[in-house]
């Protein structure tokens, strides 16, 4: 039998000696100067941020004296000179509209006429205000002496004859008294009272350079549009002709503008050019126009109304645009019904708020957009709806596979799901089919009417660039006239809207070899999503 030793406690016998080696203090530095340790200490705390904000603050609401005072200045000149309408004269000229520039040449030269009579009258005004004191004076007098004998007689008191003079003398001397004792302050405090006053002038109106205001004010983020930002943003496009027609505007160039209108979750406002400015100048300067508008490129939208020489500017809110518009009414209205024929299935809302429908009648829909723009649920949301409509019948082939379409496993006559030549294959010939389907339905006796037959075809780009062959080495890909799937769609495009055989298509990141010219032009309603170029958006929508 073995013996088992279990130790304890721990060998404390050293196997080898240990060797600590000392490393020595490092040499004590030199001590920082007084005067460097200052200088930090004063570098930290001027450009401290909470310093730089204090003298933000500061420089602000000095400025906005300032500014208070220049624009009060401005405004008494205006009022006691014929500045505004030489300034309305000068702006109705520069917008070309020479009709409210004689207008308000008429009335300058009447406020003239006024003003030479006012100071004609002032001429004589000393005289007449010296007979006027002295005839008020007397005629004062004797009614209060008339006063005292009426007061005389019914008191049977002679001295009562003098009471109404005396009880006045004594109320002006009581308000010489409040005004003595009130004077000191008065003038201690009238300048005091005078700067909060030109003070609450610029604060309102932000009289201070852009440096000194708060930040959020700085920045723009959410700035509400004014007449004055929008002629500033104009001003400030970089065309020469529209910035020295503003200039000679003076600040009146907001006669420019229309009225601006609130337009869903923006405003809107039709601006006049002046003469010699073009729209299209106006229109090739969109981005420049919405970030001085403190906007995004997308937030700022131009047209041209039916007035010459006009452009209408829509402007969003700030941030609108990106916001969730809510729930489709296929989710909300458990009553919502379809009417493939005279109905307009719901596709979301427009600019303004409202919502926005499509009429899908007789259409050939093509959707295009980049990858998870959104494109299937865009052409799916049309289905649904239309898929309310009991009359109406569904060929389906989703290439990509990931069961985008499930929901209409048992809705769809044919519904097919993959990425492969396979699946491929098998939507060619279901094209095909709805083919002949067509050429059936046209050969029928006039009259006949036939139920919609929808052929959604979602990922067509799998399609077009397939690069299998059949038995008969013809290509089901491509875009020449023995491809398979290329023909039986453009067959459907040329006749298939007579006898109710639709071709809906969805497909990503369009060019010539993946979405063929002949196929895009045969939809009738082409939707596209975002791409990456404008000759994409040209080439999937078209230039109209």
């Amino acid at each position: 039998m073995s013996e088992n030793v279990i130790h304890l406690h721990k060998d404390t016998t050293p196997s080898s000696p240990t060797v600590l080696t000392v490393v020595p203090d490092p040499a004590p530095s030199a001590p920082v100067p007084l005067w460097v340790r200052s200088g930090r200490a004063v570098k930290t705390a001027v450009t401290h941020e909470n310093t730089r904000t204090a003298a933000r603050a500061v420089a602000r609401h000095s400025l906005y004296v300032m500014g208070g005072a220049r624009i009060v200045a401005r405004r008494t000149w205006d009022g006691r000179t014929a500045a505004r309408y030489e300034r309305m004269l000068r702006a109705a000229e520069a917008a070309g509209n020479y009709e409210a520039a004689a207008e308000w040449e008429e009335r300058g030269q009447r406020y003239r006429e006024a003003r030479h009579r006012r100071r004609m009258d002032l001429l004589h005004s000393p005289l007449d205000a010296a007979k006027g004191a002295l005839v008020g004076t007397g005629m004062g007098i004797g009614g209060l002496v008339a006063l005292g004998v009426v007061l005389a007689i019914a008191n049977k008191d002679v001295t009562d004859v003098v009471t109404p003079i005396m009880a006045v003398i004594k109320t002006i001397d009581l308000l010489i008294t409040i005004v003595k004792v009130v004077w000191g302050p008065a003038v201690t405090l009238g300048p005091f009272l005078a700067l909060l006053a030109l003070w609450a002038v610029g604060s309102k109106q932000q009289a201070a350079p852009a440096w000194a205001l708060p930040a959020t004010v700085r920045s723009g983020e959410g700035e509400p549009i004014t007449p004055s930002i929008v002629v500033k943003a104009l001003r400030d496009l970089g065309v020469p002709a529209l910035r020295n027609a503003i200039k000679e505007m003076g600040d009146a160039g907001a006669s420019m503008l229309g009225p601006i209108r609130i337009a869903g979750c923006g405003v809107e406002v039709d601006v006049t050019l002046p003469s010699g400015v073009a729209t299209n100048e106006v229109q090739a300067k969109r981005r420049k126009l919405a970030e001085n508008l403190s906007r995004h490129e997308h937030e700022v939208f131009i047209t041209i109304p039916q007035a010459a020489r006009t452009v209408r500017l829509w402007v969003a809110d700030s941030g609108a645009l990106d916001e969730p518009i809510g729930p489709s009414p296929l989710v909300t209205d458990d009553t919502l019904t379809a009417d493939y024929a005279k109905g307009r299935a719901p596709w979301g809302q427009d600019l303004r708020g409202d919502a926005a429908s499509l009429s899908l009648y007789q259409r050939h829909l093509l959707i295009t957009g980049l990858s998870n723009q959104g494109k299937t649920v865009a052409l799916r949301s049309l289905a649904l709806w239309v898929a309310l409509d009991r009359s109406v019948q569904f060929l389906m082939g989703d290439l990509k596979g990931v069961g985008d379409w499930a929901m209409f496993d048992g809705l769809a006559t044919t519904l097919i799901q993959g990425p492969t030549d396979e699946h491929v294959m098998q939507v060619t010939e279901m094209v095909e089919g709805a083919v002949e389907e067509m050429n059936r339905r046209l050969q029928a006796p006039p009259g006949t009417r036939f139920p919609p037959l929808i052929v959604v075809v979602d990922e067509a780009q799998v399609a077009f660039m397939c690069p299998a062959k059949d038995e008969d080495k013809r290509p089901y890909g491509g875009s020449k006239s023995n491809s398979r799937y290329f023909m039986a769609v453009r067959k459907i495009h040329n006749q298939g809207r007579a006898v109710n055989v639709l071709m809906w298509q969805g497909t990503q990141d369009p060019t010539d070899q993946n979405l063929p010219k002949l196929v895009r032009e045969g939809a009738h309603t082409r939707a596209s999503l975002a791409l990456g170029t404008e000759s994409q958006a040209r080439m999937a929508l078209g230039d109209k």
